[in-house]
């Protein structure tokens, strides 16, 4: 079994989890893709191609071509834009014999959008921090703003005072004002088979964030994180592997934004006991895979660091032209 992950770039972790999870099942290989050569993870993949940048019609054959030749049995997709590209192809890729780890493009839609993420939450008896409207014109400062389609922590903003909330308001493209939570922040890590059973649930505690990233967390084992997460999860047809974040505050858990793929930080979970790549080799091989929530080590702590590598520039040249 053969298993094709994108957008690889730095995510040497992921394809490190998933080269163990089929050795661990038999054997197959990694391949990777990337639209740059200078992406780290290519180089740790058993075969990798660079790609055309973006999601044109050129993407599409290129991908299907590179299943089809390397005999690619499951598909990871890991870039935000690339979501709802593979979520309308789905279909397509699965008449060629491709699994492909997405959701729905309607749960796409709604984890991408946090004006969308917000009402859906709301309509469904979910916590989430409170969101003012436009109308509103009495602000309990700080607050926090953030784009409406933004990634990670590059269009989040504090703010102290009305004159820093003019500001960002007219910076950012679609601004969303909520109020600033002073509560531990968490990370969930959700799996779902794909008739959609909950398997595994791992909530991490983010103790030191560098560009949106954890680089220090640990495991925590809340019931009240993991059964909210959950009932998250079934509301919103999610499938595969997830990353939900939230605030524990005051007792209640308030939702911050759904990410329906894999996070930088998801191999705490895999080091915890909760090694979602080998499940869903597993799901993708009908093998049996038994639900385990709950079932990981608490307290488990995790203390990322960058490493290097170092690469010819004919290797690099070798895989830019691989596809020639």
């Amino acid at each position: 079994m053969n298993v094709l992950i994108t957008s690889v770039s730095r995510k040497v972790s992921l394809v490190k989890a998933f080269s163990r999870a089929l050795s661990e099942e038999g054997g197959g290989m990694v391949i990777a893709i990337d639209a740059s050569p200078k992406s780290a993870a290519l180089y740790f993949a058993d075969k990798a191609y660079i790609v055309p940048a973006g999601l044109g019609e050129n993407f599409r054959d290129i991908v299907q071509n590179i299943c089809v030749k390397n005999e690619i049995k499951l598909l990871i997709p890991t870039r935000d834009e690339e979501l709802p590209f593979f979520a309308r192809e789905r279909e397509r890729l699965n008449d060629i014999g491709v699994c492909v780890m997405v959701s729905s493009s309607h749960a796409v839609k709604i984890c991408q959008d946090k004006g969308l993420f917000v009402e859906f939450c709301l309509k469904h008896g979910f916590s989430v921090p409170k969101t003012y409207k436009e109308t509103d014109i009495v602000f309990d400062f700080p607050l926090f703003v953030k784009d409406r389609f933004g990634k990670g922590s590059k269009s989040a903003f504090r703010v102290n005072s009305k004159p820093e909330l003019d500001y960002f308001l007219n910076r950012l493209k679609d601004p969303i004002v909520q109020e600033y939570v002073e509560a531990p922040e968490y990370t969930v890590d959700l799996f779902v088979d794909f008739a959609g059973n909950i398997l595994s649930v791992v909530p991490r505690q983010r103790l030191s964030i560098f560009g949106g990233e954890s680089f220090i967390g640990r495991t925590c084992k809340n019931w009240d994180i993991i059964n909210e997460s959950m009932r998250l999860a079934k509301a919103l047809n999610l499938i595969g592997h997830n990353t939900i974040q939230c605030f524990l505050h005051n007792g209640q858990v308030k939702f911050i934004e759904v990410n329906p793929r894999y996070g930088g930080a998801a191999s705490l979970g895999f080091a915890a006991g909760a090694f979602t790549p080998r499940m869903l080799v597993r799901l993708v091989l009908c093998r049996e895979v038994k639900p385990c929530v709950g079932d990981f080590k608490d307290n488990l702590h995790m203390l990322r660091y960058t490493d290097d590598i170092f690469v010819d520039e004919d290797k690099m040249k070798q895989i830019a032209h691989f596809i020639e």
